[in-house]
């Protein structure tokens, strides 16, 4: 009984074309030989995929497919017409491998890697598997994966070690890497050799970390500064005081805060903010305290009397 090409990629038959191409190229991703090396049973998996999708993906012969069935299609087309107009190489190069084109000879210089492929036209798969030609072709690197990784202000101050697990294709790997001090939203890590692995004795590619720094709830990040708030009471804030401020990295500090002192205004704490990123050429930053000024909503009659003397002696 013949394969129905439908269940062969996981679809259904009133799926679109751009879900079948979907399908296909998921399925593709798993089992090309670039990652199946010597594996048979993927190297027949391939095969009938890429069958099923030779067929579906052509407008007419899937409404031939769709109206005589699986195993009169089998009986009535051959290899050669189902495989018709239909270049695997070039479908699989859009999908990010590297085709293989027939009947060609490439050199690249004294020393260099060269290429030199005869395809047998009969099999539409000879290039991928070695069958029916001769071919050497220079290592491909393979492809680079992309990790988005969220870490919290203190960690993006005072660097960290993540222990990261990710999919690649049927696999879950698990690894660990260290956040350096410094740093900041939208900078990439590269951990070399990470990713996919290479074809043809070629290097894996590799992983790039994504990084985005969470917002906290009392300071803020700007470059290498960090800021926060603190309120005083207008007593306070006109005779001067001391306060208790944190800093990002978990200790308390007390700061002056001089006579005088207008809302808004921002008192410096030298060398306590976000350290320069290593081999950026910065230099560690500074915390800086915006001082925000309390206005009582109510008050008492003793106090009403007593604001009003200040404000006769024009204050």
């Amino acid at each position: 009984m013949a394969d129905d090409y439908y269940k062969v990629l996981g679809v259904d038959k009133s799926d679109d074309a751009e879900a079948i191409k979907k399908a296909y190229r998921k399925l593709a991703l798993k089992y090309h030989p670039d990652r199946n090396p010597n594996n048979r049973e993927a190297e027949d998996k391939f095969k009938k995929i890429s069958e099923a999708y030779a067929v579906l993906s052509d407008a007419e012969k899937r409404k031939q497919y769709d109206n005589f069935g699986s195993d009169q299609f089998s009986r009535r087309y051959s290899q050669e017409d189902i495989f018709r107009n239909f270049d695997l190489n070039e479908i699989l190069r859009d999908f990010g491998f590297g085709g293989m084109r027939g009947n060609e000879r490439v050199f690249r210089g004294s020393g260099g890697h060269g290429s030199y492929n005869y395809r047998n036209t009969n099999d539409p798969f000879g290039n991928l598997f070695g069958q029916g030609q001769s071919h050497y072709e220079s290592p491909q690197k393979g492809q680079d994966l992309q990790y988005n990784l969220s870490i919290t202000l203190e960690e993006s101050v005072s660097g960290t070690e993540k222990k990261l697990a990710f999919q690649q294709d049927q696999d879950v790997h698990e690894i660990s890497v260290k956040i350096p001090a410094g740093i900041s939203t939208g900078k990439k890590l590269r951990l070399a050799g990470k990713g996919y692995p290479g074809s043809n004795g070629g290097p894996a590619g590799d992983l790039y970390l994504n990084i985005t720094v969470m917002p906290h709830p009392i300071f803020a990040r700007d470059g290498n500064d960090i800021f926060i708030e603190k309120s005083v009471s207008f007593t306070q804030a006109v005779l001067g005081t001391s306060i208790e401020v944190p800093t990002i990295d978990g200790t308390i500090k007390r700061i002056k805060i001089p006579a005088g002192t207008q809302n808004g205004m921002k008192i410096r704490m030298k060398g306590y903010g976000a350290p320069g990123l290593k081999g950026s050429g910065s230099v560690k930053g500074d915390q800086f305290v915006k001082i925000n000024i309390d206005i009582p909503r109510k008050i008492n009659d003793k106090q009403l009397q007593l604001i009003k003397k200040l404000a006769e002696e024009g204050i």
